[in-house]
């Protein structure tokens, strides 16, 4: 058969009787002819080399290596790429030190040294819903306070009081698909696919009640002066157990911040005291002053942002106060076209002055309970596992030096007069 140049060729035309016509010329059918120029151009655009790297995931015919196959993440793509990122941006938090700047000429006298440089490190500030404390969560959130990883906390009424009664009482398995009215009947409240017994909240009233009572008689008598922040802090202390991160908090003395205190069953409890003694007054005021203080007074801060609303946007607004946090982790789910905080990406914040102008922040498209562990197995963990962990001695609040702080308002004014 006779053939063209895109290897079409002339063939015989059945008729619907299975009688035939014999061969009909190739251009005899509409539109035969050479490739429209308009088509080719548009399919067969020459590509520009690419210099990023290659994407490739784990091969499983080399064995099986946990740590391994998270090493690959950050070049499997996606999701999976991002959480590699937010590995590399921990990593940073924990590296930095001061000796890594180079020592200006008006730097006081007692951090010119390269020793007392070194103890100068990232003031790691930690916040999440209380979602995560009902959660399994809880552990890993212990075991970041048991160590001292952290110097900052914020979380949410439930993430306190959830870490409380978990010392009294259990929180069990269930179903995201449970009937709400067949469980309220039963007493039992449910946290997504976690059951909660409402006799463990019967117990944290017996408990919390007199010590509400006795942070009373402590404001009368002495004169002291309560805010969320020392209430955790008191609580964490009375608690004495060391399956709590409040416990563990008030053990290291991390403070931990929750403006919305009164939203929750601790809420509950002091509407109640109100009742029966009223006059107990908590002081957001100095803890506002308190949280950004500790941005304020931080030579380096990174953020690590589990989940979105109030704890996000607490964490973020205090490190305003400096111009913006040096590192930025957030690892939540929610999206932007809503406008919401929550689903706020990183640069909507660089936009707000939260975070600086040349960070290198990372957002995890991910639920945490899937992301946390890992996140924490890589980083903190493993560096206390290799022996790598040595807290004691560092410095988290260290000032700018006025030449320091020109050079980072120069940074701001270098990047709007950068050509877009």
């Amino acid at each position: 058969r006779p053939q063209h140049k895109f290897g079409l060729s002339a063939s015989p035309v059945v008729m619907a009787d299975g009688g035939g016509a014999g061969p009909v010329p190739a251009t005899s059918f509409p539109g035969s002819g050479p490739v429209p120029a308009i088509a080719a151009d548009a399919v067969l655009v020459k590509s520009e080399a690419l210099t990023s790297d290659t994407v490739r995931g784990y091969d499983f015919d080399g064995g099986v290596n946990y740590s391994a196959v998270l090493d690959t993440y950050l070049r499997t793509g996606y999701q999976a790429t991002n959480f590699g990122k937010a590995l590399q941006e921990i990593d940073r938090m924990l590296d930095w030190s001061l000796a890594d700047e180079k020592v200006p000429e008006d730097e006081e006298e007692e951090f010119k040294s390269k020793e007392a440089r070194e103890r100068v490190r990232t003031k790691i500030w930690l916040a999440f819903t209380s979602n995560l404390i009902s959660s399994g969560l809880r552990e890993t959130l212990r075991f970041l306070a048991k160590h001292s990883m952290v110097q900052v906390m914020i979380s949410t009424a439930g993430g306190i009081e959830e870490d409380l009664i978990k010392c009294l009482a259990t929180c069990h398995l269930g179903d995201f698909a449970l009937e709400g009215l067949a469980l309220r009947r039963k007493g039992i409240n449910r946290i997504g696919n976690l059951l909660v017994p409402n006799d463990n909240y019967c117990l944290f009233e017996d408990w919390l009640m007199p010590i509400l009572g006795a942070m009373h008689d402590e404001q009368d008598r002495d004169r002291i002066v309560w805010t969320p922040s020392k209430m955790i802090h008191r609580l964490g202390k009375e608690m004495n157990n060391p399956d709590s991160v409040c416990y563990w908090a008030y053990k290291n003395n991390i403070p931990i911040f929750s403006p919305a205190l009164t939203d929750g069953s601790i809420g509950d409890m002091l509407y109640f005291h109100s009742y029966k003694r009223p006059g107990l007054v908590l002081d957001i005021v100095s803890d506002i002053r308190a949280v950004n203080d500790q941005a304020v007074k931080a030579r380096k801060t990174g953020v690590i942002v589990l989940g979105g609303g109030l704890v996000k946007h607490h964490c973020m607004n205090a490190n305003l106060m400096r111009n913006g946090a040096d590192f930025c982790v957030y690892v939540n789910t929610a999206q932007e076209f809503d406008g919401s905080d929550s689903g706020a990406r990183p640069d909507e914040a660089v936009s707000w002055g939260k975070i600086r102008v040349d960070a290198k922040p990372v957002k995890v498209y991910a639920e945490a309970t899937l992301i946390l562990p890992l996140l924490v197995a890589k980083t903190f963990a493993s560096r206390l596992e290799r022996g790598e962990w040595h807290p004691d001695g560092r410095v988290f609040d260290k000032s700018y030096t006025q030449t320091e702080m020109n050079a980072e308002k120069e940074k701001v004014f270098a990047a709007a007069s950068a050509p877009a």
